[in-house]
Order: structure tokens, then C-alpha cells, then sequence
């Protein structure tokens, strides 16, 4: 590890402690393969990373596998205790998580410092119900006794992506671990610092039997190697779509079970007699714009009652111009960078495609030219119909689509007619309203006159091209084991123990 000095966009000087090595089998190592990572605002390169080989891959699932057996033969409350301790020092290193983050995401530091918050949380939570980890005793009849118990994986990839980067490690490890069983993470390649300094933290906390938590980086490729590796047990992964279908096709190849969370194109539905005031907050909180819009969750397609425009859109539109895009560190600052080139092209590309198609910019749609470096935005709002790209398919950028309805199953059909369905919000006073859109919409998670918070306990999935399975929830827990069943039949004669009493 070494100590960085980042200065950032507006002169603030950030102290960085950056892990350039790998986590595998308690040990950190290198690579003869490496790549760059850098600080998206300014385009400066914070470290060079390993390219984990497929060997190198090879030895932290062996190691997970190996310490698994140790970690799950612990009483369930001193794993419990462990795993909540691991929490406290998480967040006693807030500063240092939260700021590799930011530098290495461009993500608003306003909102990123909760994250390590809320991964200690869902740690916390995971242990908290381990002990749930019950079997059954289903009735088989006369002589006969059986059970069900829940054993763990061995292995589990947890796959992450790069909006939420030490957020989402800590939400891997947390019901892997609290099930009994080792991880090997392997982190986005445009965001690998906080997973890497969670290495180095599993390494300081000391409590874990070595192997039991590995960090590799590097391309698809060290995922692929990672999920098509014979020993490994489960993969739970969030990301794209396209991403997705690449592992469920790895995982194929020797039968392992996935936990998916992808993408997502949520409907953010307002009726005419919804409290106006209240839909224009959720709906510039629902565009997620601290993180460029780079969330799965967010709201961005707007289908607004016709009688309604008028008091959201223009309302919405003036809230976006105020936006401030620059540095990330600058707390006064809403928006920072796009996370990488590749991404900053992406969402460039569906604006453009949006101008070419005929759906009318209402604000925003350029770059932001005030910054020589960086991959700046400005947040974009496109008034569009159903037909346009724009539409449908998943910018994950700052970008809003609006559409307006007047007749409830046209809405309800323009709604679902995607290929995702991963969460929507709907805006009434009438209870009515809220149950029929609730029960219509084809999303696995739905919120009523708010959108945008997760409750720990509630599972969070979707629906079609949005994933497989939930989380945040007891049965992810579940989801980290494999149910075994015991059969016995007593009703011959008992045994005698051999050198039993006479």
C-alpha cells in the first residue's frame, strides 16, 4: 500500500491510501499483467493494477473453498460477533473508503460518504438473522424421521459494479459469510480501490481464517475465470443486462446458481391528483444525480397525467438547470463525473441518437466544456414517445425521458412494454390508484409517493431482463446455502453399539 496525494478539479489536496495488490489465500500479490486506474474528473492516473491470472483466480476460490471449511464449523453467534465487529471497523475507516470512492468513481462526495454506512449495515443485518439458517422436519410417516438442513456454498463470486463500489463488496460479504461461506470478489475494472482497501482491512481486522475473503481484479476475462471455475459454489453479481448473460452462460458450464441485479428502466408514474410539491422532490431525487444518474434504480422514465405537466415538468426542468456539475469533492457541487470514457460515450451516444430521432430537448443534452479533462454532463431531459430510443433502453446517465398519458391501461402498457422491470414509483392521493398501478406494473419493487430508499429486511429484485432473485432480505441469506435432506428409518430393530453397556 502507498499514500497518494490527489488534487482534485477545484485545488482541494485528498489523501488517498491506495492497495495496488491483490488479496488471495491472506497474502497480497501482484501480476505481470496490470492496468490503470484513474480519477475521472481530472483524467489522472491514480495506480497501475494487477491482472489477476486464471491461476491467480484458481488459488483465492481454493483458498475460499479451504477456509470455508473452518469459517462454518464456528457456532453460528461467533460468527455473528465477528461479522458485526467487521462492521464497526469498516465504518472506523469511513474517510478512507469514502474518498478512494470518490476518486476513483467522480460520484458526488455528498452522498458516497453514506455508503460504508450502509455496508456495515447490511452486515450487521446478515448476522443478525444467521441463526435463521434452519432446516425442516417434514412428516414421512410411521419409522421414519427426516430433516432438512442448510450447509453453505464453499465459494462465492461476488461480482460488482462501479457505482457503488465498497458499498456493494461489503453487501457481498455480508450474507456469504454470515452463511458460512468464502468469497472471492472481483470488483469493476473502472473502480477497484475500495475493494482492494477492503483487503487490506480484512488483513488488519485479523478474525477471519486466511482465504476467507480474496480480492482479484482485472477485465471480463478474471470474471470469467472466476465463474467458470469448477469450485465455485454461487455467483451473485450486479451489473448489465449483457454482463448478466455472460455469467448465467459461465455459470452454465459447471451448473452453479446465480443471484442477479441488472439493470433497469423505471417508470416513475404521477396522477393528476398526486401532491405536486412532493412528486418534483422525488423526482429529482429519483434521477439520482450525485451519481450521474448511474443507478439501476432510478427513475427515468416519467409518465405524467396530461393534467399534470404543468405543474411537474417545467418545475423539474428549472430544479436541473440549477444543477452544479465540477469537482466531486466539492460538497457544494450536484453532479461529478461520469465514471470513464467508455460510459461518458455510451451516454453520448443514446443523446444523440434521442436529438436524431425527433424526441425535443427540453434541457440539457451537451457537455459540460467548462473543464479541459473529465467526463461532464450536463443532466438532460427529453420529452419522448414510447418509439424512441431514448425510451426503452437504459442510458444509465443523467438522462430523463417524459412521456404523457391520459388513459390508465395505455399508461400501465407503455410502462411495462421494456425489457425491464426492476423497480417503479407511483404518485396518487387515492388509494385506489396506488393498488391497481401496484398490482399492474411489472417491477419487483414498487414505492407509493416516494422513490429511491431501500429498507433493509425488504427484498430489493426485478422482474424480467432486471435479475434473478432479491436482496436485502432473509431469503438472500438462504439463497447462500444448499438444503440437505436426512432420512431415517428405525423400523427394524435398534443396532447394538459395538463395546456398548450390557
Amino acid at each position: 500500500m502507498f499514500e497518494y496525494e490527489l488534487e482534485t478539479l477545484s485545488g482541494k489536496r485528498i489523501p488517498l491510501h491506495i492497495e495496488d495488490r491483490m488479496y488471495v489465500d491472506g497474502e497480497f500479490v501482484g501480476s505481470d499483467e496490470t492496468f490503470e486506474t484513474e480519477h475521472p474528473p481530472t483524467n489522472e492516473v491514480l495506480a497501475n493494477l494487477p491482472v489477476a491470472s486464471e491461476e491467480q483466480v484458481d488459488r483465492a476460490v481454493q483458498a475460499a473453498k479451504r477456509a470455508s471449511m473452518v469459517w462454518r464449523d464456528l457456532d453460528v453467534f461467533e460468527r455473528r460477533e465477528i461479522l458485526e465487529d467487521f462492521a464497526d471497523f469498516l465504518e472506523a475507516h469511513e474517510a478512507e473508503l469514502t474518498n478512494l470512492d470518490v476518486a476513483d468513481n467522480g460520484s458526488s462526495i455528498a452522498r458516497m460518504k453514506f455508503d460504508v454506512e450502509k455496508g456495515a449495515k447490511n452486515i450487521r443485518y446478515m448476522a443478525g438473522i444467521a441463526h435463521e439458517l434452519k432446516g425442516e422436519s417434514p412428516p414421512t410417516g410411521a419409522n421414519t424421521h427426516d430433516w432438512t438442513q442448510r450447509e453453505p456454498f464453499g465459494v462465492v463470486a461476488g461480482i460488482v459494479p462501479f457505482n457503488h463500489p465498497n458499498m456493494f463488496v461489503s453487501e457481498k460479504i455480508a450474507p456469504a459469510l454470515a452463511a458460512g461461506n468464502g468469497i472471492v470478489v472481483k470488483p469493476s475494472e473502472f473502480t477497484s480501490l475500495s475493494a482492494l482497501y477492503i483487503g487490506h482491512l480484512v488483513e488488519k481486522f485479523g478474525r477471519f481464517p486466511d482465504g476467507l475473503v480474496n480480492v482479484v481484479t482485472g477485465f471480463g476475462e478474471t470474471g470469467a475465470s472466476l465463474v467458470e471455475n469448477r469450485d465455485t459454489g454461487l455467483v451473485s453479481m450486479v451489473g448489465g443486462p449483457e454482463t448478466g448473460k455472460a455469467i448465467m452462460r459461465g455459470a452454465a458450464s459447471h451448473l452453479a446458481p446465480v443471484l442477479l441485479e441488472l439493470g433497469g428502466k423505471n417508470p416513475f408514474i404521477v396522477f393528476p391528483d398526486a401532491t405536486m410539491d412532493d412528486v418534483v422532490d422525488g423526482l429529482q431525487g429519483a434521477m439520482a444525480l450525485p451519481w450521474q444518474g448511474q443507478s439501476c434504480g432510478s427513475g427515468t422514465r416519467l409518465l405524467v397525467h396530461e393534467d399534470a405537466y404543468d405543474d411537474v415538468v417545467p418545475a423539474i426542468v428549472d430544479r436541473v438547470e440549477s444543477v452544479t456539475v465540477g469537482d466531486p469533492f466539492d460538497e457544494s457541487n450536484t453532479m461529478g463525473s461520469v465514471v470513464s470514457e467508455p460510459q461518458f460515450e455510451k451516454v453520448v451516444g443514446y443523446i444523440e441518437q434521442a436529438r436524431e430521432e425527433g424526441a425535443e430537448v427540453l434541457t440539457g443534452g451537451e457537455v459540460v466544456d467548462d473543464y479541459d479533462t473529465g467526463y461532464f454532463l450536463r443532466p438532460t431531459i427529453f420529452r419522448a414517445t414510447p418509439e424512441h430510443t431514448i425510451a426503452h433502453e437504459e442510458t444509465f446517465g443523467p438522462v430523463l425521458t417524459v412521456m404523457t398519458w391520459s388513459d390508465y391501461d395505455e399508461m400501465v402498457g407503455v410502462a411495462n412494454d421494456i425489457d425491464y422491470g426492476l423497480a417503479a414509483s407511483v404518485w396518487t392521493n387515492d388509494l385506489n390508484s396506488a393498488h391497481r398501478a401496484a398490482d399492474d406494473i411489472e417491477a419487483g419493487y414498487i414505492w407509493i409517493n416516494q422513490h429511491g430508499r431501500h429498507y433493509i429486511g425488504a427484498p430489493f429484485g426485478g422482474y424480467k431482463e432486471s435479475g434473478i432473485r432479491g436482496k436485502e432480505d432473509l431469503q438472500e441469506l438462504l439463497d447462500h446455502t444448499r438444503v440437505k435432506n436426512v432420512n431415517v428409518d428405525f423400523s427394524g430393530d435398534s443396532p447394538t453399539l459395538a463395546g456398548g453397556n450390557e
